[in-house]
């Protein structure tokens, strides 16, 4: 990834701001309380309620500690995900994705119809995993996606599943909370993940001579239900803040996740909250490693706003969408560039 082609070059208004803006008041939310305590205090419970509920509402993102997972598995994991990387790109390629099965190794990725400067990692959580053949409403066949080997470095397969089993974890938990500050049962979205199609990205940055014209991801909102993110201590991930509409900088927290609000929570709580909207910047300097865990329900989801949220004062303000459908989209435009942007979810608002 030497010199910039015009082929990573962001648009004048999309393009990063030379002043950085470091966010402030972003919410930590300290999860010990149902983590650390085998019978929860209720008060402590519902205090975090409210605070997820906040967090959702007016940020669309938060940052949660003490949140159960072993640093130790997320630094092994970290560690292997450099060891792939430093490989040769032949030896990478070995594990390449392709149009029929978007799982393994890529390095050119779009985003908005733009070259991300990044190489990435893709391992699915549920293997194999179901969708459909294709993205035509009338077409119910099913395709699976599987996994492929993992022969370097040679823990790594190992360590993917345990992190994994963690990721779900944290992930179910968040739901609970997320429903409960909803007002619904704290298991209410637990039967959309029987068969679920999400899984976890291993992201790789190289330092790039002209981060002032290109992203390691442009700007983007997530498709999907939450996104767990373990980011190292480079930083460069930007959210667009809802209060003016600015980018601001996300600094890296110590063993700290930043969780994502995706799309289809938005949909589901009937716009009450809104996914947010979020890019990574370059660095010229050093290389920055992610890993984004992506939770998404399973391909037969119907989306739409949940009937405990809507009524006469507050009607449905989305037409239901198949997620299966809507992913398979999203992921054709992942491959090449489009002529149109690819489907969001404000394609299905009722006027």
């Amino acid at each position: 990834m030497g010199e910039v082609d015009p082929a990573f070059v962001q648009e004048q208004e999309h393009r990063p701001k030379l002043s950085i803006i470091e966010a402030k008041g972003i919410p930590e939310i300290d999860l010990s309380p149902i983590f650390n305590h085998e019978v929860p205090d209720q008060s402590a419970v519902e205090a975090l309620v409210k605070e997820i509920g906040s967090a959702c509402k007016e940020w669309g993102f938060f940052q949660v500690t003490n949140h159960g997972v072993p640093l130790s598995l997320r630094q092994g994991l970290e560690e292997a995900s450099r060891l792939f990387f430093a490989q040769s790109l032949e030896d990478k390629k070995k594990v390449a994705r392709d149009e029929i099965n978007p799982t393994g190794y890529y390095d050119t990725e779009h985003t908005k119809n733009v070259r991300d400067w990044k190489e990435v990692f893709d391992f699915l959580v549920k293997d194999p995993t179901f969708v459909p053949l294709n993205s035509d409403e009338d077409d119910d066949q099913v395709i699976q996606w599987s996994n492929p080997s993992l022969p370097y470095p040679p823990q790594f397969r190992a360590i993917v599943d345990e992190y994994l089993e963690e990721m779900e974890k944290l992930a179910f938990k968040l739901l609970e909370l997320i429903a409960l500050s909803l007002g619904l049962e704290a298991n209410r979205f637990e039967e959309f993940f029987k068969l679920q199609t999400s899984f976890i990205r291993f992201n790789h940055y190289p330092p790039c001579p002209y981060p002032h014209l290109a992203l390691g991801v442009g700007r983007h909102k997530d498709p999907g239900v939450l996104t767990i993110l373990a980011q190292d201590d480079v930083g460069g991930l930007e959210v667009k803040r809802k209060s003016d509409q600015e980018w601001v900088l996300v600094k890296p927290t110590s063993d700290a996740y930043i969780i994502n609000v995706g799309d289809i929570i938005q949909v589901w709580s009937n716009d009450a909250y809104e996914s947010v909207e979020h890019r990574v910047m370059v660095n010229s300097q050093r290389e920055r490693f992610s890993i984004p865990f992506f939770f998404f329900p399973a391909h037969d989801t119907e989306v739409k706003p949940l009937e405990e949220l809507i009524n006469d004062e507050n009607p449905s303000k989305y037409r239901p969408y198949n997620w299966g459908k809507f992913l398979i989209n999203r992921k054709s435009s992942n491959f090449q560039k489009k002529k149109a942007e690819n489907v969001q979810i404000y394609d299905y608002k009722i006027a």
